[in-house]
Parts: C-alpha cells; structure tokens; sequence
C-alpha cells in the first residue's frame, strides 16, 4: 500500500490526531527496508508499554483514541502514546501489500482487470469510454506547502542563497468526494466535520450521483452505467453493492493497492493537490469554494484526457506483468 493511501486511512480513522505524512512515509521506507520490529528502539528511560499481547488486542477490533484509554489504562489518551500502536498499523499495510512488492496475487489481480478492460475496449473501442463514470474521496487541506518544483527559482551566480523556511500540512482539513465522466464534474460533496464515510453514506451520495447524471447527461442512465471506483470498504459493502445492482450499473473489477489505475488518483486530484500547493484558505467555506471553481474551470478537454489514459495505463500494466505504472 502507498503511503498516501495508509495516510488516507489513518485520517478517516483519527482525523485531525492522525499521524503526520512525514512520519508516515519515513516509517513505511523503514519497513521496506527490510525492518520488521514495531517496538522501540532499546533506550534509556520509560519502557515502551505496547507488547504483543496489545497489539493482538487491538487487533482483534478497531479502537478511536478515547477506546484505548478506556479498555488499556496503562496507555495515556495523549497521540504521542499511540505512536507506536498506529506503526504496528503501517507495518501491517507495508509487508499485506505494496503494489511495488512482488507479490505474486496481486500481480495476478492487476493482469487480470487489466486484460479484461482492454478486451472490452477492443471490441467496443471509444464508445467504452462514454459510459465511464468515476469517482472517489480525497483530503484537501486550509494550507498546502509548496512542491520543490514549485519552490524553485531563477538567480544569477553572485545571487544570495534564498532561506525557505519549512512549512507543514495544516491539520485543518475537508474530505470531499467527486465523480466525474469524460465530460466534466457530476457529483461534488463535502463530507461533514466529525464524521465518517461508511456504506450508509457512500449509498446516499451514490443516489445523489444517478439523480446527477439523470439531470446532467440525459439518456445516459437508459444505456450502460459503468462505474470506476477502488474497493474500499464503504464501496465493496454488500449494502452499496446491493445499492448498484438495482441501479443496474456495471462495475469494473478495480485491483487493490492501484492508484496508477484510478482515473482520480492519477489525474483529477494529483492537478487538484498541485493547484492547491502553496495557497492557504482561512476557512471550510473559502476552501470548498476554491474546490468547486477549480473543477468547473477546467475545460473539457482536462477530463476527457483523464479517461482516455485509462486505456495506456493498463497497457503498460499488461506489458509489464502487472508492475505498478508510475504517476
């Protein structure tokens, strides 16, 4: 799993106390490199309190911060105690599954969806990629630091070394979920603070999404829905799959740990993210807006060129026996 994609977790789960992208993402280098020990490190002062025996417990069901503190005294409520309790969690993401690891399964899986995708284009060519509806859920953030791309800057060779001071992710953030087809933007909603996306939610936006298309693309809903989403938990729930049956909408098979092969990941919110680099919004209203302009002001062209990368994705993932196609 990539890092983003266990960062994404972790939030849905602690929100604002989750652990940082950084952390996350020097951890998960950690553990590929081959470090197998969720444990601290021997050194002077407290002993570590999280042992095996907790970790099975925890294991066993999902625990918020406030269930630790209530079923496990011994651990504090503060987030720094926690620590070592949410690595054990990445661990268990990094060596389960990482697209970049060869693991026979899920290179199995990924040839599989991708031969079958690419049969199916074959046959029906362009007319395919009209009935493509995609979508999914991403944080967005009040202040987004500057890429190092962005951050670069012209000077002569005399020119005073410029002093960039670090800047962090701020904590205040917004889940938004957005479907989209080749023609532009169907469905935009922000999830409210404090809660969570779960089968009874995905179902309702999922309604708000068919009365979108109904409205917005008419006799779209009379041919053949095929709908582009990952298999999160809220997505593959037998209520939602029950939901989609009775839409009578197709699904197309989305291997797990594959965000090279979803149109939102590689296309919609990786130019989203950059638009949003280096920018700071003073509240929830300011940012939403901003989400919603810089969607609709993209032309036509922006999306259709998001569907039709689809077809030289899987492609290069055939090709490739199921190798993770770089963003």
């Amino acid at each position: 799993m990539l890092p983003s994609e266990i960062y994404h977790q972790i939030c849905q789960v602690y929100g604002d106390n989750a652990m940082s992208d950084g952390m996350i993402r020097k951890w998960v280098q950690m553990f590929n490199e081959g470090r197998e020990n969720v444990q601290d490190e021997a050194r002077s002062g407290r002993p570590s309190l999280v042992n095996d025996n907790l970790v099975r417990k925890v294991n066993e069901r999902r625990f918020t911060v406030s269930d630790l503190s209530l079923h496990f005294p011994q651990i504090s409520r503060l987030y720094s105690t926690t620590l070592s309790v949410v690595i054990w969690v990445i661990g268990k993401c990094v060596h389960d599954g990482c697209p970049r690891c060869s693991q026979r399964s899920t290179k199995k899986h990924r040839v599989a969806c991708a031969l079958t995708f690419l049969m199916r284009y074959h046959k029906e060519r362009d007319d395919i990629l009209s009935h493509i509806v995609t979508g999914d859920e991403t944080w967005v953030s009040h202040i987004t630091p500057e890429s190092k791309q962005q951050s670069l800057h012209w000077k002569h060779t005399g020119s005073p070394k410029r002093k960039n001071f670090k800047q962090m992710f701020s904590t205040r953030k917004i889940m938004c979920t957005v479907f989209w087809d080749r023609q532009g933007v169907l469905l935009l909603e922000f999830l409210p603070q404090g809660t969570t996306i779960n089968s009874a939610v995905y179902c309702e936006t999922l309604k708000k999404l068919r009365r979108a298309i109904q409205n917005e693309r008419r006799g779209m809903l009379s041919a053949t829905i095929l709908l582009f989403h990952d298999n999160a938990r809220p997505h593959s729930a037998a209520r939602t799959q029950d939901l989609i049956t009775s839409f009578l909408w197709e699904q197309m098979d989305h291997p797990p740990y594959s965000p090279d092969l979803a149109p939102s990941d590689y296309h919609l919110f990786l130019h989203l993210k950059k638009f949003h680099s280096g920018k700071r919004f003073d509240d929830d209203d300011d940012l939403k807006d901003a989400v919603q302009k810089w969607l609709i002001s993209q032309a036509v062209a922006f999306y259709e060129e998001g569907t039709q990368q689809l077809v030289p994705r899987y492609e290069t993932c055939l090709k490739n026996g199921g190798e993770y196609v770089e963003i």
